[in-house]
């Protein structure tokens, strides 16, 4: 009968082989299944070394080299443990430590196998000192339930069932054999296990799953020689034996193709996501986002968020932007239903501006992304559907602005849930936002010049004016004075001069308002009085309200301090509020008195300039400063003008409010820094 050496030797040989491949799929890999793998076989080519009889040596008697007797079987345990914990690798804590399952379930067998071959010298004691080995079975037992209700790679009442199943043979083969037997056992079970988790851990039929499996289940035969019935049968032992010795080396193989069928998986879903990602940026790419007014660019909310759907891993999007200096809109979704639309649209005017994706309180949703895990909790009014319809987390890219998000793309319902959301998922999304946000500030810069270079014709057109008229009133009031100054003249006569006189120095105040308008004013801050604006447009419109019959009152608190900001600009967003009150006092809805009040004062260091009338109030007084204001609000330029004059505030360091008034009416209130 051939020796055991005859097939030991070339098992050992074969799996001294695969060792280098396993390291190098380690090197590759670096995953803790991998490395587990590895130190598995590095410890099973150990014990089949230790167990080997060649002319070197030959460690086969236990009595002579107890110590080399209990390595080897401590190699067999903590072998057959690494390959359980490289599929079910679960572990408990303790303080801030993280302690694998592994290391206490296989602790108690180790202690087994040094004291039986150390110090008992490979028989168990008789007596009391006997029950330390149960003991440390039931130790290992123990762990092992508590491994199973770990929930891991295997449901609960599986691995409770093979625990309790093996563990209890493996108690009563120490209680009635005795000896190395139940580690045998133990190591077979372990194999056994090993292979069921095999097949479940990676639910699918391919080779390396095949040749996994069947060499654990072929290397757990080893228990046959725990029955002396099989031992009779020499035919039968030789052959379990050697299925066992050849199931090492079928096991290491399989794991090795498992290894490089998990590295073309990748390697393949690698290159599905990248071609997912390319996709994804062309269909953005084709989005023309160019346009010349802010508003237009903002009606392709939708389009946006039909595109993102489309072609991202996301089922729903929306598009949130700042309009104004102190709001958000939404401007677009997609992929939502009607009450989920109007929900969101609700919440997004109650996101505070301020402190929306800003600083280390909001998480990020992928490792490695610029796309944050946003809770949209703390905005939730009591009764809001969203908690209604559970939809209270969303994954929000923010639009960069200078100092802070100017808005954000919100999105949820992730496609193919069991793959988890890697940062390639998010970066083609997080471009796409880049993208959107340069375009929209290219096309408020775009308005804004446009906007500019009407004022610069007006102004040149003012200049021009009053350089003609400058002159002929010039002899106008040379003549009229003249005229006043005649001693003998009729009542009717003077009367007459009085009043050429008087409209002229009227219009000469005119003409130099409107000079000062036509001035170029510097770019940069600086001290602008508030008192002589007011004074200037009160001078240059006065006309305009007398014919219109709207009563004009202005109302300036004394000493009121220069504010810090563009002249021009100033001047350019209060006119634009005065022309909106005087479209709303003429609404057809209007009724009662037409007027406009103009009211000046300093309050806690800043400058308000309340712009009152006696028109239809705001529908939503909150929305404003949209750039999309419904007609029954206010006049046609609403929209454009409340719009531009947020933006106007801001830039000068200030902000815009709208207010109802009671019982009608409605005002405006821009506030200003001091200097």
């Amino acid at each position: 009968m051939p020796t055991p050496d005859s097939y030991q030797l070339p098992a050992t040989v074969l799996i001294a082989l695969l060792l280098p491949a396993l390291a190098q799929l380690y090197r590759r890999s670096r995953d803790a299944r991998t490395l587990f793998w590895l130190l598995g076989f590095l410890f099973a080519f150990a014990r089949l070394l230790l167990s080997s009889r060649t002319g070197l040596w030959d460690f086969s008697d236990e009595h002579l080299h107890p110590w080399m007797t209990a390595i080897g079987l401590t190699c067999v345990q903590i072998s057959s443990g690494f390959f359980l914990a490289s599929l079910s690798p679960l572990s408990f804590r303790i303080g801030q430590r993280r302690i694998l399952y592994v290391i206490p379930f296989t602790l108690p067998l180790v202690a087994y196998s040094f004291l039986l071959e150390v110090v008992y010298n490979g028989s168990l004691p008789a007596g009391l000192p006997f029950l330390i080995f149960p003991a440390l079975g039931a130790l290992s037992l123990l762990v092992g339930a508590f491994w199973a209700f770990a929930r891991g790679s295997m449901p609960t009442w599986i691995g409770l069932g093979l625990c309790i199943g093996m563990g209890g043979a493996g108690l009563w083969v120490c209680v009635r054999i005795g000896g190395a037997w139940p580690l045998l056992f133990v190591e077979c079970a372990l194999h056994l296990t090993t292979a069921l988790l095999v097949f479940y851990v990676f639910r699918r039929l391919t080779p390396g799953t095949v040749l996994a499996g069947a060499g654990f289940i072929a290397w757990a035969l080893n228990f046959a020689d725990i029955f002396p019935a099989i031992k009779h049968y020499a035919l039968l032992h030789l052959v379990l034996t050697r299925a066992a010795s050849l199931g090492s080396v079928v096991a290491a193989i399989g794991m090795i193709v498992l290894a490089l069928e998990d590295q073309l998986s990748l390697q393949q879903s690698s290159q599905m996501r990248e071609q997912r990602a390319r996709q994804e940026l062309e269909a953005y790419t084709r989005l023309t986002l160019s346009r010349r007014r802010l508003d237009d660019f903002d009606r392709q909310g939708d389009q946006i968020c039909q595109t993102i759907v489309e072609s991202s891993r996301f089922q729903q999007a929306a598009l949130v932007l700042l309009h104004g200096s102190s709001q958000f809109r939404l401007a677009g979704a997609g992929g939502f239903d009607e009450s989920t639309h109007q929900a969101i649209e609700s919440l997004v005017s109650r996101i505070p501006v301020e402190t929306f994706l800003t600083g280390d309180s909001t998480p990020l949703a992928v490792a490695n992304s610029h796309s944050y895990s946003l809770s949209l909790k703390p905005w939730l009014a009591p009764g809001d559907d969203l908690e209604r319809l559970r939809f209270t987390e969303v994954i929000a890219v923010p639009l960069p602005g200078r100092d802070r998000p100017e808005g954000a793309i919100l999105l949820a319902g992730i496609r193919d849930a069991h793959q988890p959301l890697r940062s390639e998922d998010m970066l083609p999304v997080e471009v796409f936002a880049s993208r959107i946000q340069s375009a929209r500030s290219q096309t408020l810069m775009l308005e804004k010049l446009v906007d500019s270079e009407k004022l610069a014709g007006l102004g040149q057109l003012a200049s021009n004016v009053t350089w003609q008229l400058n002159n002929p009133l010039t002899v106008i009031l040379g003549y009229a004075s003249l005229l006043e100054a005649t001693e003998h003249m009729e009542p009717s006569a003077r009367k007459a001069a009085d009043a050429i006189l008087a409209e002229s120095r009227n219009m000469r105040t005119t003409l130099e308002s409107l000079a000062r308008m036509a001035q170029q004013q510097p770019e940069e801050f600086s001290a602008v009085s508030i008192t002589e604006l007011l004074s200037d447009i009160e001078q240059l419109h006065r006309s305009e309200f007398v014919h219109r019959s709207i009563d004009f009152r202005l109302r300036i608190a004394p000493n009121l301090p220069r504010v810090l900001g563009n002249p021009q600009q100033i001047r350019q967003a209060v006119l634009y509020c005065l022309q909106f009150a005087i479209e709303s006092v003429e609404n057809p809805g209007s009724i009662g008195d037409r007027s406009v009040r103009v009211d000046a004062a300093l309050i806690d260091d800043k400058v308000k300039i309340v712009i009152a009338h006696t028109g239809p109030g705001f529908l939503h007084p909150t929305r404003s400063f949209d750039a999309f204001v419904p007609a029954e609000a206010a006049g046609e330029t609403a929209g454009l003008g409340l719009n531009l004059c947020a933006t106007i505030l801001r830039e000068n360091r200030g902000r815009i409010s709208a207010a109802n008034l009671d019982p009608r009416g409605a005002a405006l209130t821009l506030e200003l820094q001091a200097a």
